[in-house]
């Protein structure tokens, strides 16, 4: 019963304000961090649902000796186990009449709305990222058709992914490597996730790397790299040809990292604990460092998972602090001599940390940087604050189904400027037909992939 101990211990420093759920997880000494992280958010996304049938059902009365049902109660598995057998067909009744009472007819409907997604947002489908290190799209989908799933094809419009539902899945409308299949399907016992042949990245997480798409054989810089689903994505993309460069401050979140990666057959990287803003850009061992993705903390404001206990939303204050770290990471990492191209991310819905950083940071580079217009065929451009701010990504669970997020890519000006690399071609028709460039923009760029077949 060591994860439920663990998981007990958590939820008991999140009820302390002893941290965040990620920092608590990463914190424990429990070996499976991605195990004990999804029983407590799975525990923590039914608290209130689990204490309404507790107390509909009269259980805590009836079983006098059983302590709470969340934090103490979690820690005595085997006994809320053998309670739940026993009582099986009360707390079935009592589930049925908690539907009713609330109008509901699917054990989902009677979660609590993610606080500021309004009663009608969208459940994010399940996004499953082909891991190319090891396998490919079309043996991927072969396996999932051999377990039952129902393959629609490409995607042809958001409208279809919002439809999705049972054991049906799709191949995503933008991203080449990225599966489609309904919200809450869960596969973290999936013979595939398991083994680092499949990843489980939101759509809008695997913008940054796909955005930013390194030529095969570069050096690549990951500033504030944990987990590491960018980074493998990275990897994936250079097809473990060339170096990426790993930063992060936490050992253990870096530990975990680095399972994760070996896992996903990622080689050529080196995971360093280290502040990215005291690395030294002229240190010769990054003279060759081209590309970096910068994906810095925020307020995570766009992720309408968030948790209960979870921190509340930021004040002004805490805005502007956190802008503040943002600007000053992203100019360290535009003093590298020989960055050509940048992607700038974060996972807030705030212009705080979007587009004034990117407009603040441009404006004190000069002319030595200029935004690229990436994936002009994106819905959601940035909010239009500053000339050349359409060039910026956003995206919503609204309207791209997907968290919230914030994406800008940034490119040297000038003759040493590298030839841009591309931008995947085939993953949209739109993409084929050029959209207008905003003043001071690069073109959007291209690049063609080669598919890799090895066998699941």
């Amino acid at each position: 019963m060591a994860l439920y101990s663990a998981a007990a211990a958590v939820l008991s420093g999140l009820e302390r304000g002893e941290g965040g759920l990620k920092s608590l997880v990463y914190g424990s000494d429990f070996p499976h961090a991605r195990q004990l992280y999804a029983l407590v958010a799975e525990t923590l996304r039914y608290g209130p649902v689990l204490e309404a049938l507790l107390d509909g059902a009269a259980l805590l009365r009836a079983e006098k000796k059983l302590p709470p049902p969340l934090a103490k109660g979690i820690k005595c598995g085997g006994r809320w186990k053998a309670l739940a057998r026993r009582h099986r067909a009360r707390l079935e009744a009592e589930l049925a009449r908690l539907k009713v009472r609330r109008g509901v007819s699917r054990n989902e409907d009677l979660l609590e709305p993610a606080p500021g997604a309004g009663p009608e947002a969208p459940q994010v489908p399940r996004y499953v990222r082909v891991n190319v290190l090891k396998t490919c799209v079309d043996d991927v989908v072969e396996f999932f058709k051999r377990q039952g799933y129902s393959f629609l094809g490409k995607a042809g419009s958001v409208e279809e992914l919002r439809t999705l539902s049972g054991k049906k899945f799709l191949l995503d409308l933008h991203l080449p490597e990225l599966l489609v299949f309904p919200p809450q399907t869960d596969f973290h016992d999936n013979r595939l996730y398991t083994s680092g042949h499949i990843i489980l990245q939101d759509k809008a997480s695997c913008l940054p790397a796909f955005l930013l798409s390194p030529a095969a054989g570069s050096h690549v810089i990951d500033a504030c790299a944990a987990p590491g689903n960018k980074t493998s994505h990275l990897a994936a993309i250079l097809k473990n040809k060339g170096h990426i460069f790993a930063f992060d401050v936490d050992t253990k979140r870096l530990a975990t990292m680095n399972t994760m990666l070996m896992r996903a057959g990622v080689t050529s990287f080196k995971l360093t604990q280290q502040d990215f803003l005291t690395v030294d850009p002229h240190d010769p061992k990054y003279s060759k460092v081209k590309y970096i993705l910068l994906d810095p903390s925020c307020s995570g404001s766009g992720m309408v998972t968030r948790l209960p206990l979870e921190e509340a939303a930021p004040s002004a204050e805490r805005l502007q602090a956190l802008a503040g770290f943002q600007r000053k990471v992203l100019s360290h990492a535009l003093r590298f001599p020989a960055v050509q191209c940048l992607a700038y991310s974060t996972c807030s819905v705030h212009r705080e940390e979007n587009e004034d950083v990117v407009h603040a940071v441009l404006q004190e580079q000069g002319s030595a940087f200029r935004l690229v217009n990436a994936f002009p065929s994106w819905p959601c451009r940035g909010l239009a604050t500053f000339p050349g701010a359409e060039c910026c990504l956003r995206a919503s669970p609204v309207d791209t189904l997907t968290q919230g997020f914030f994406v800008a890519v940034l490119e040297r000006c000038g003759e040493e400027a590298a030839v841009p690399s591309s931008l995947p071609a085939a993953t949209d028709e739109s993409l084929q037909h050029e959209e207008g460039v905003e003043p001071g923009a690069a073109p959007p760029r291209k690049r063609k992939r080669k598919k890799q077949r090895v066998k699941v």
